[in-house]
């Protein structure tokens, strides 16, 4: 994809973030086929049907036990396939357990800022090392 087409997209994910009821963290994710259309989209927040109160969020211990990352909601939403897919997330990379679910789903390249949270970047670097090791381009817009 050209770099126009990477912006717009995680724009996209960044519009999406903010429909994340968490205060602390919203993440966003969109799930590209290689033609452009969107797959899939997701945000992280708890299931559906698990009340998501804003006191919960606030109990880090409660809400990380909970909480569905944003790139894990885009691929139990695909209804197809996602092999060769682009994942574009906002504002982070994904974290360790993301990608092991990105590389199992067939995705073949991640596109995000270059955004560094410190609390995050052991989780971060573990995950660019898999999905390096998975033959996943990392791209950085």
């Amino acid at each position: 994809m050209t770099p126009k087409w990477d912006e717009r997209f995680v724009q996209l994910a960044e519009r999406i973030a903010l429909w994340s009821k968490d205060p602390s963290t919203q993440v966003g994710a969109v799930i590209v086929r290689p033609d452009k259309t969107i797959a899939s989209m997701g945000f992280n927040g708890f299931p559906r049907g698990v009340k998501d109160d804003v006191e919960r969020y606030c109990n880090k211990e409660e809400k990380y036990q909970r909480i569905i990352h944003a790139e894990i909601n885009a691929i139990l939403f695909l209804k197809e396939p996602a092999v060769g897919f682009t994942l574009y997330t906002w504002p982070l990379l994904p974290c360790d357990r993301c990608a092991t679910c990105i590389i199992q789903a067939g995705i073949t390249r991640v596109v995000s800022l270059m955004s560094y949270e410190a609390r995050w970047a052991d989780s971060i670097a573990r995950a660019k090392e898999m999905l390096a090791e998975a033959g996943v381009t990392i791209d950085v817009v």
